[in-house]
Parts: C-alpha cells; structure tokens; sequence
C-alpha cells in the first residue's frame, strides 16, 4: 500500500471538556497509552514532523484531548496518558472521565491506537480499557513500542506473553505491530491498519457522524 502524503499537519484545539469536542464529521483515530510510553513521539513519526505534538521527557505532559488536522481529511487525538503517581488524585479522576466519555461516546471515532511498552506486560489500568473498548466495540490497533530497546532475540518471546494475557479481548501475536520512532520501525505497517479504518472500514454503530 502506497503511504499517505502528509500535505498539511496542524494542532486544531485541546479538549478539557467533553463539550469542547470539535463538531462535523470528519473521522479521528485515537492514541491511547500509559503516560511516556511514547505517543506523542509515534505520532510525529507517523506524520513526519520533528515537533508538531509536544514531546516530553516527564510524563504527564499531555493534560487535555489534542486534536490535530491531517490533510483537512482526518483527526488525530492525541489522548492524556494514564498510571502516572505523581499526577494527582483529582486530577487523574477527571482525566478518567473525559477520556472514557471519548471513548465510549465519539461518534466520529473510527479507530483507536493502544499504544504499550514492548519491555512490559499489560497491567490492571491496561486490561480495564480493553475490557471497556472491546465492550463498546471499538476497533483497536495494538502497539509495542520502544521496539529499538527490545532485543530481536527478545521479541517472540515478549510477543507470545503480551498477546497471552491480552488474549480474553481476542488479540493474537499477529495482531501487534513493534514501532520505533527512533528507526521507524513498524511505521508502514500502522499507517496501513490506520487507513483501513479511516477509509475503508465502515465505523461501528456509534462512530457515525
């Protein structure tokens, strides 16, 4: 499949509220992960853009749904990351409830990219969006990142357990693609799965616009 040429990338708004959520029927992919997992780095891979989605080295950077424009076509969102102890309380709670709202309600949501540590087996907060995803029946694409820090001999092994404790939500070894924004690693491959959903997968009964 022929890569999309990126002709224009540009940050549109950031949603605190789910009111604040952008209007019209263009469809969104979503990037869902636990915070520093590495979403903002795979999106600017994907788009190849050096800094269009902030970057940060402390995690709990990102604190509002970011919905960026791809080609006047698509929207990306860039969602707050989850599991960070030093975020607090209260903080976290109403994070939980807007990025749960979105993902249970958006109609326009055609997808979700669920991005994981590839050097880490999901853990409870990972296993309860699966749970609440798969029940709302949203199309997930599942990420290893990280993929230039897992050692090639490491991968069939940390494949076959990931995919083991994931396996009640029906994902599979071959349903995981290994991504690196560092030697772009797993690039191709994603930009396919996401064109899938965006342009030839009809969206589920609640991703209508």
């Amino acid at each position: 499949m022929v890569l999309p040429k990126i002709s224009s990338a540009a940050f549109l708004l950031g949603v605190h509220r789910l009111d604040q959520l952008p209007a019209g029927g263009l469809f969104e992919v979503a990037f869902l992960g636990r915070s520093n997992v590495g979403k903002s780095s795979l999106i600017n891979s994907l788009l190849g853009r050096r800094k269009l989605v902030r970057t940060s080295s402390r995690p709990g950077c990102t604190r509002a749904l970011n919905f960026f424009l791809i080609n006047h076509a698509w929207h990306f969102v860039d969602l707050p990351g989850f599991g960070y102890a030093a975020v607090s309380r209260e903080a976290q709670a109403g994070w939980g409830k807007l990025v749960m709202g979105y993902l249970e309600e958006r109609r326009q949501l055609a997808g979700v990219v669920f991005l994981q540590d590839g050097r880490r087996l999901p853990g409870d907060e990972e296993l309860y969006l699966w749970e609440r995803l798969t029940a709302r029946g949203r199309r997930v694409i599942p990420v290893l990142t990280k993929a230039d820090k897992v050692k090639k001999s490491e991968r069939a092994r940390r494949l076959k357990e990931v995919a083991e404790v994931l396996s009640p939500w029906g994902m599979a070894q071959q349903d995981f693609i290994w991504f690196s924004a560092v030697t772009r690693e797993g690039r191709e491959l994603l930009w396919n799965r996401l064109l899938d959903c965006l342009e030839t997968v009809a969206p589920g009964p609640l991703a209508h616009p």
